[in-house]
């Protein structure tokens, strides 16, 4: 027991991120078929406001549970927030252009590159995360 604790505390930062961006995930996938298969708004509609619930969601949970910030102070927080979103806003945006080509250009599965999409989105966004936000 003593070793699993030894090991999550060595890669606290990843299993915490992965297990976040897992739910960050979960909470962009359902609201975009909610919007998407259930409301039947457009797919880039759907896209844009998935992503503004999980960019919300994720600032909050990694702000706090995955990088352990010690920002402090609105100037401090601000500084942060707007380097999160901004990392964000890029990704978002590759995910938007992923759904449009794949969805509405190429007719292809919705739910099946929004999975797809939300890899590639995790991954750059750890990256940003761990080397340049919460640095």
């Amino acid at each position: 027991m003593e070793t699993v604790r030894k090991l999550f505390l060595k890669f606290k930062s990843e299993i915490l991120y992965l297990f976040f961006g897992g739910c960050t995930t979960l909470v962009n996938i359902v609201c975009y078929y909610v919007l998407y298969r259930q409301v039947h708004l457009t797919n880039f509609v759907s896209t844009v406001v998935a992503w503004i619930v999980s960019v919300a969601f994720a600032y909050i949970t990694n702000r706090q549970f995955v990088f352990e910030s010690e920002v402090r102070g609105f100037k401090g927080w601000l500084q942060e927030a707007i380097a999160f979103v901004g990392c964000r806003f890029a990704t978002g945006v590759m995910d938007v252009i992923i759904m449009v080509l794949a969805v509405d250009c190429m007719h292809w599965n919705s739910m099946v590159w929004k999975i797809i999409s939300n890899v590639l989105v995790i991954v750059l966004n750890y990256i940003a995360g761990k080397f340049w936000i919460f640095k």
